[in-house]
């Protein structure tokens, strides 16, 4: 493990650190029914970064699916900081993220089993992974479609450094989601959508991607 300390983060937070090769969103969906909300496990990783944050949404599941797009948001605005100039980043519907065009991680929101649309769920686990380094044994330019923060020119991304801007971010995403409602994280996430150009929306009901001739679910 590199390191099993995470920047100062707000007291609702719980960190859990878990040793490199260690799977982040496995240990946080096992800990959500017994530790809940603010358990953030992750792993202190050279080459990735990789966290999972517990939620206990008061929404119905359809709408709580948003937490995705809030993830998208948060982890957008921790990697701007240090953005090297006009690299942009975006997101391939709905949570994979693109660095200069290329994938360099995703998002992802697991619910309890057995949990439906149309009730509120006891939590929700948001995951996030994201490459840090090339790894030594994959040749460079081999992958052209998948990309590192280092390649993209990120000096010296740091995992825990990543994970607790990126928590910071998340937190007041959602609390500015629960005081003024989802238009705002809506249209944040849109400016930020890879493809899918012209008219397009998000139904803040189910979290689908609104297009002019269809939806696409967010899950």
């Amino acid at each position: 493990m590199r390191d099993t300390r995470l920047p100062p983060l707000p007291s609702l937070f719980s960190p859990v650190a878990l040793r490199e090769g260690g799977d982040a969103i496995a240990e946080a969906v096992r800990l959500a029914p017994a530790q809940g909300a603010g358990t953030l496990a992750w792993v202190g990783a050279y080459a990735r970064a990789e966290a999972a944050l517990v939620l206990e949404p008061e929404l119905l599941l359809a709408e709580a699916r948003l937490a995705l797009l809030a993830g998208c948001n948060a982890l957008a605005d921790a990697l701007a900081a240090d953005a090297p100039t006009e690299i942009p980043v975006q997101f391939r519907w709905p949570a994979r993220l693109l660095v200069n065009g290329a994938e360099c991680g995703r998002l992802t929101l697991a619910a309890p089993p057995g949990a439906t649309a149309d009730a509120v769920p006891d939590w929700l686990v948001l995951g996030l992974e994201i490459a840090l380094q090339p790894r030594e044994s994959v040749e460079p330019g081999l992958t052209p479609d998948r990309t590192t923060l280092a390649e993209e020119g990120w000096e010296a991304p740091d995992a825990a450094l990543l994970t607790a801007a990126w928590a910071r971010h998340l937190m007041a995403g959602l609390d500015a989601w629960q005081t003024r409602g989802p238009r705002q994280l809506c249209e944040h996430y849109l400016a930020r959508l890879a493809g899918h150009e012209g008219r397009r929306g998000i139904d803040p009901k189910t979290g689908d991607l609104l297009l002019p001739d269809r939806r696409i679910p967010i899950a």
